[in-house]
This record gives structure tokens, C-alpha cells and sequence, in this order.
């Protein structure tokens, strides 16, 4: 049991002890904002129309800076890009506080502070991300990585549920107020930091060529290239959360407006990812890191191509939707545990296998697939559904999932043979603790 629970050695370090302490809280603290930004806007507007801006308004500054912010954290020191990242952040959290508490119905304002603070959280990301390798040893970078991942995902959970137990009670101002006050812990942990330089750092401020050799060095590292690959086939065909209404009220009986059943499908897969978390102690014992991602994410296919039949069968009649909405909760938690696996190991790829110089880089390109993915995914799931409906099209989506890993893990058998030496305390410390292909 004890080798099953979550790796705590990297909290060891002092310093990312600190930066995962801090996160616990300020996680939170974000997803209230969250949830906060588009319940006031629909408050304010009463239009679901004002509401989808908001994908608009983050998607484009996250990856205009997700890509400009990892180039930054591959010239300038880490440390000075997080203290002026996490101050950005917080400025625009009371900026948010203050347009709320002065009773302001202004949408706009509300989207423009939403595309700031989604431009400093794309320049904040990539640069914590690219500090962790400084921090722990390599041995240990899938531990941290499902760390730092399970606090995500905890708050992903809990932030919502707080939120909306808290909007009718407080107000839109005090949970602002709240997101600001917690980026203050984060602040500290920062600035707790040492001097984090770039070996190797080019001179001058990056621009857009910068970024592009970014990609250019993925192209020359097919290993680093499947990475990213295998993971927009899992979330692009096997991310169902589209349909998760359709198939709430249609399928599982709930009410139109939402339900139970409509709250359990969404919550199931960051709680899946949670419980992974917990229990991701076996991470750090797994030497074969590519077949590794490859099993992770044809048990996500698998349990999408699952929950896809079990949608089907809970449209056969109502004395199936109970025990089929418990399959599908239960399904789409595998795949949450799965795909929480599978990210510790491919984040942890990126920090190992890349040079000091080009981590940023790689980092914000994660950060844009992970964020883009999904919402590429809503459009293909929404117009399968519309064709030849809901269970059909989760299920071929994790069908296809399946499918299509196989042919990349064939066309790429390197990545498959992907490993790490275990026991690498230092990745300086000579060749023996080098990623080998």
C-alpha cells in the first residue's frame, strides 16, 4: 500500500515544497474566478451568446503567449518571469474585485481583464513547468509532475462546487477578492526562490523567431514530437464532455437545466485523475516511459469506446439509467486516472529530454495543445452527435482513439521504446542518467 500511494520525495526540496504548498491554496482560489467570470457575465447580460466569448477571450491569449511565454522562459531567469507573471496575476484578480464591488455591468471590461489574466497565467505555466527539472532530480520528475497534477485537478473539483455554493451567498466580489488574496501564498513561494538562469540562454528579447525554432527542435526530436501527438488523437476523438447535457438529460433522464447526473459526468473525470493522483506511486518505478503513455492512453480510448456503450444502453429504457450512469461515472474516472498517467509521463519527457534551452518552449506548446485539444474536440464531438447522435459518437471517438495510437506507436517506434534510468539523481551527473531511446 505504501508503494501504491502518491511519491512524496520531491516535497523533500524545499523549494517545491513550497511552490506545491502554495499551489493547494491558490489553485482553488483560481477556479473560483473561473467560474465567477462567466456566471457574472451571463448575471449581467443574461446571454449564453456573452458567455461563449469567454472561450474567444482565453483561448487567444493563451496561445499567442502560451507560445511567447515559453520563448521568454528560455532567455530570461525563471524566477524574475514567475515574480512578474504571479504579480500580473494578481493585479488582474483585483481589478476583477474592483470592477465587481463597484457594481460595474460593463461585459467587456469583464472579457478584456479575462484576456489579460489568461495571458499572465500562459507566461506563468510554461515557466514553472520548465523550473521543475532545476528542482528535483530526473528520477523524480514523474512524481512531482503527478503532484503538482492532482492539486490541479483537486481544485478543478472542489473550485466549482465551492464557487457555486458561495455566488449566492457572497457575491461575485468576495470570490475575486478571495483569488486575489491566495495569489499571495503563490507570490511568497516564488520569491522564496533562487536565481534560476537559463543554461545556454540566447541574448536579447525572443520574438517570433524564437518560437518558431521552438518547433523546429521538435521536428529534429521525433520522440518529443509523439508527445505532443498521442495526446491531441486522446483529446481531440475520445473527449466527450460536449455531450455530457445532451446525454445527461436525453440519455440518463436528468432535468433539462442540469441535475445530478449532469454534475456527476462532468466531475468524474478530474475525480478519476484525483484518485490516479493518489495513488501514482507506481510513476516513479516505470523505467519504460513511452510504452507507458501508449498503455495510458489506449485505457483512455477504451474507457470512452465504454462509456459511449453505456451511454447507449441507458437509452433503452428507464431501468437502465441508474446503473448505467454509475458505469459511465465509473468509466469516465478510469479515463481520468489514465490520462493523469499518461501527462505525469509526457510532461515529464519534455523536462528530461529537452535541453535547459528550449524547455520554455516546449512547455508553452504543451500548455496550447492541453488547452486547444478539448475545445477542438467539443466542435468534432457536437457535429458527430448531431449525425449519428450521442453514444455513437463517443464511442467511435474512442474507437478511433485506439486505432490511431496503434498506427502512431507503429509509424514511431522509438517513442515506444522511450526510457529512463532510474536512480538518475542528477541529470548533470554524467551519461548514465540520460533518457536512452
Amino acid at each position: 500500500m505504501r508503494g501504491l500511494l502518491a511519491d512524496t520525495r520531491p516535497l523533500r526540496n524545499r523549494a517545491f515544497r513550497r511552490l506545491w504548498l502554495a499551489n493547494i491554496v491558490t489553485v482553488v482560489g483560481a477556479q473560483l474566478t473561473v467560474v465567477a467570470v462567466p456566471a457574472q457575465i451571463y448575471a449581467d447580460t443574461g446571454s449564453s451568446a456573452y458567455v461563449g466569448l469567454t472561450g474567444v477571450f482565453g483561448l487567444v491569449p493563451l496561445v499567442v503567449f502560451g507560445l511567447w511565454g515559453g520563448a521568454l522562459a528560455d532567455v530570461f531567469d525563471r524566477r524574475t518571469l514567475l515574480v512578474v507573471s504571479t504579480v500580473g496575476l494578481i493585479v488582474t484578480s483585483g481589478l476583477f474585485w474592483v470592477q465587481a464591488v463597484t457594481g460595474s455591468t460593463n461585459v467587456w471590461l469583464l472579457l478584456c481583464l479575462f484576456a489579460v489574466q489568461q495571458a499572465f497565467f500562459a507566461v506563468n505555466q510554461p515557466t514553472r513547468s520548465a523550473v521543475v527539472p532545476k528542482l528535483v532530480g530526473p528520477e523524480l520528475l514523474p512524481a512531482a509532475n503527478s503532484l503538482n497534477m492532482t492539486v490541479f485537478q483537486a481544485g478543478a473539483i472542489a473550485g466549482p462546487l465551492v464557487a457555486g455554493v458561495l455566488i449566492p451567498v457572497l457575491g461575485f466580489s468576495w470570490l475575486y477578492l478571495i483569488d486575489t488574496i491566495t495569489l499571495f501564498a503563490t507570490l511568497s513561494a516564488v520569491l522564496a526562490l533562487p536565481l534560476l538562469p537559463v543554461e545556454g540562454a540566447p541574448k536579447g528579447t525572443p520574438g517570433l523567431r524564437s518560437v518558431v525554432d521552438g518547433f523546429r527542435y521538435l521536428r529534429g526530436h521525433p520522440v518529443l514530437m509523439m508527445s505532443f501527438v498521442v495526446d491531441i488523437i486522446a483529446m481531440v476523438f475520445g473527449m466527450p464532455r460536449a455531450l455530457f447535457p445532451e446525454i445527461a438529460h436525453l440519455d440518463l433522464g436528468g432535468p433539462e437545466e442540469g441535475g445530478l447526473a449532469f454534475a456527476l459526468l462532468f466531475a468524474a473525470i478530474p475525480l478519476g485523475a484525483v484518485v490516479g493522483g493518489v495513488l501514482s506511486g507506481w510513476v516513479s518505478r516505470v523505467s519504460a516511459q513511452g510504452r507507458a503513455v501508449i498503455a495510458c492512453i489506449l485505457v483512455w480510448g477504451l474507457a470512452m469506446t465504454g462509456f459511449g456503450i453505456a451511454v447507449g444502453l441507458a437509452g433503452l429504457g428507464e431501468g437502465w439509467q441508474r446503473p448505467m450512469l454509475v458505469a459511465c461515472v465509473v468509466l469516465l474516472a478510469v479515463g481520468g486516472a489514465a490520462d493523469m498517467a499518461s501527462a505525469a509521463f509526457r510532461t515529464s519527457m519534455l523536462q528530461s529530454a529537452a535541453s535547459d534551452d528550449v524547455r520554455g518552449r516546449l512547455q508553452g506548446i504543451f500548455i496550447v495543445v492541453v488547452a486547444g485539444g478539448p475545445r477542438v474536440a467539443d466542435v468534432a464531438h457536437g457535429s458527430a452527435a448531431a449525425v449519428v447522435g450521442t453514444a455513437t459518437a463517443a464511442a467511435g471517438g474512442g474507437v478511433l482513439v485506439v486505432v490511431l495510437t496503434v498506427v502512431a506507436a507503429l509509424a514511431v517506434p522509438s517513442f515506444v521504446r522511450y526510457r529512463v534510468q532510474l536512480g538518475a539523481r542528477d541529470q548533470a551527473s554524467g551519461p548514465s542518467s540520460r533518457p536512452r531511446t
